[in-house]
């Protein structure tokens, strides 16, 4: 079947069939999926030489790992025999895999290393074709690691383009420029992965959706103005904005909003418990100083999104991993911080203790209303005769949106700018016909 996709996504909405269409999701899988840059892991989870641990390409499961040179690769999570998954443990450490199946073995470079009774086969089993699959391109930033099957695809560093600023001033906050990943909260959701994406720099639904977040944060407050308290009033009015910063991705600045100071950040951190006793204890030990250390556990007020599947925001990484047209898993990575300079001292279990704590806010009682409204929007969206999504906020309004020198376009943090904007590169996506390749060779 022929997609029309001039006629699919238009200036200022598109048509229902994006989140309803199983042809179009199996589309995105090899086009997207398959042919962008996709994230996959960060490098604090396979620190050591031969780590491993097992993830997804779209639908394709993969197993993330450094070999034993330390070079990082992902590998198909299949056999080559009969394709079983070669590695059924979510992480770990090992030069080699075995087939559960029929014990055909592989060392993590991908080669195969031997089979069980080898002169059962007339065939050389040394052939690169027995050889486990890999993804040929496997590219890191900051920590972040990124893999394609498109070898036309533009280098990792141009495709992030200017987003690479806002990673780097999320990165750079910390000691050293560095975060190390920790478990993860998972959630699933009855509806399309591009739910989630259009709403990860939507400010328009915060204070409807968020209400109960909102009481809740700000219910032991004297004043009002905890975690995003900032939405109440007239939100287009304040210095928070969104940009879209080309190649799909978007980034929503709420920082603008913070007081300009030490402890700028923690004054907006939303009440949890424990945090006041920590709060009194590092002022009284810390002085001064206590304020710069309890902003490197607040949780920073930006999303910064990486199309198709990566969010960072507060603390946290957020991965979107597409299971079909209508479900998705949306999985909350937490950060912790370590002494890279040696000037935080024993104030660091604490400030990491905190930052867990904020896996209590947004993650657990933010997410689960914007994961209600995907399942409704779904739902909604088995109305065949009404076509039509509409994402035309701020457009045709003059001086409303910037566009910027570096390609950027600005906007107030309510509008609909990036979501236009990304499903413009979606659809260019869409329409192209990338050449995926595997390798065989380690």
């Amino acid at each position: 079947m022929s997609l029309d996709y001039d006629h699919l996504v238009q200036e200022d909405r598109v048509h229902r069939a994006l989140y309803t269409d199983p042809a179009i999701f199996a589309a995105e899988m090899s086009n997207i999926f398959g042919a962008t840059w996709i994230y996959v892991a960060h490098e604090s989870e396979i620190p050591n030489p031969n780590d491993f641990i097992t993830r997804k390409l779209g639908l394709r499961p993969v197993i993330v790992l450094r070999d034993a040179n330390d070079k990082l690769r992902v590998l198909f999570n299949r056999c080559t025999h009969r394709g079983t998954t070669l590695c059924r443990h979510e992480k770990g450490n090992a030069r080699a895999f075995q087939c559960p199946y029929h014990g055909w073995n592989f060392l993590n470079t991908g080669k195969l290393r031997g089979v069980p009774w080898a002169d059962g086969y007339s065939s050389d089993i040394k052939d690169p074709k027995f050889n486990v699959a890999q993804v040929p391109r496997v590219e890191s930033y900051r920590g972040f690691i990124f893999a394609t099957l498109n070898e036309a695809a533009p280098p990792l560093l141009t495709w992030l383009g200017p987003i690479t600023r806002p990673i780097d001033e999320w990165l750079d906050r910390n000691p050293g420029g560095k975060v190390f990943v920790c478990e993860a909260n998972r959630f699933k959701f009855k509806g399309n992965w591009k739910l989630a994406y259009d709403n990860s720099s939507d400010g328009y639904h915060v204070i409807y959706s968020h209400r109960s977040l909102l009481e809740m944060e700000n219910r032991l407050a004297d004043e009002s103005n905890k975690g995003m308290a900032y939405y109440k009033n007239s939100p287009d009015a304040l210095p928070m904005y969104v940009q879209y910063m080309g190649n799909g991705h978007h980034f929503k600045d709420k920082r603008p909003n913070l007081q300009p100071r030490p402890g700028g950040l923690w004054a907006i951190e939303s009440t949890h418990p424990g945090m006041e006793h920590a709060q009194d204890m590092f002022r009284a030990k810390y002085g001064e100083r206590a304020e710069s250390l309890l902003d490197l556990a607040g949780s920073e007020p930006v999303n910064v999104n990486i199309f198709p599947n990566l969010s960072l925001l507060g603390n946290h990484i957020q991965v979107f991993q597409p299971v079909s047209v209508d479900e998705t898993d949306a999985i909350w990575y937490g950060t912790r911080i370590e002494d890279v300079n040696g000037d935080i001292g024993d104030a660091l279990p604490t400030i990491n203790a905190l930052r867990m704590r904020t896996q209590e806010g947004f993650p657990n009682f933010g997410e689960v209303d914007d994961l209600a409204n995907f399942e409704q929007i779904q739902r909604g969206l088995q109305c065949p005769e009404d076509e039509w999504i509409y994402m035309n906020r701020g457009l045709g309004l003059p001086d409303r949106i910037k566009h910027n020198p570096d390609g950027t376009i600005t906007a107030p943090a309510t509008d609909e700018v990036f979501m236009r904007e990304y499903i413009k590169e979606w659809k260019k996506l869409m329409q192209a016909r990338p050449e995926l390749t595997i390798q065989r060779e380690p």
